[in-house]
């Protein structure tokens, strides 16, 4: 199909993601990180219910937790159970703080990189626009 053809918004945004994961998770390889796995560190600073954070992340809990498994294991996240014993609670552990801060400056080239590429109003303006997106599916209920 010719690319003027394609109505998808879902095919162009995904393209886009996939392409713009790259640029970070090659940065973020460098000290054993995927995007995925610092999106997740970067948002589990204070102890949070499982489906809080699944939210937050937009991603629904059984990928989540499926994402988390290796990264308790590398002891990066610790998880405890919340008042209800039914409760998952996460959170990053020290170590996980530590190979947080030994990311950011790869996070940081990488987001430069980006911004390089596209302008730094472009990136702003297309930030505001996936927050709005993001606000209309969530409140229309089409989200996890």
């Amino acid at each position: 199909m010719p690319e003027a053809a394609c109505r998808c918004t879902c095919f162009y945004l995904r393209r886009a993601a996939r392409r713009t994961s790259l640029v970070y998770d090659r940065e973020l390889a460098r000290v054993g990180l995927s995007l995925n796995e610092y999106s997740i560190l970067r948002r589990a600073g204070e102890p949070k219910q499982l489906g809080a954070l699944a939210e937050n992340l937009g991603m629904d809990r059984s990928t989540l937790s499926r994402n988390l498994k290796p990264m308790l294991a590398a002891g990066w996240m610790q998880e405890t159970r919340g008042d209800d014993a039914r409760q998952k609670v996460v959170a990053i552990s020290a170590a996980g703080r530590r190979l947080l801060r030994r990311a950011l400056p790869h996070w940081q080239r990488a987001q430069d990189r980006i911004e390089a590429l596209y302008g730094s109003a472009a990136t702003t303006g297309l930030h505001d626009t996936l927050r709005r997106l993001d606000h209309v599916l969530r409140n229309a209920g089409e989200t996890p």
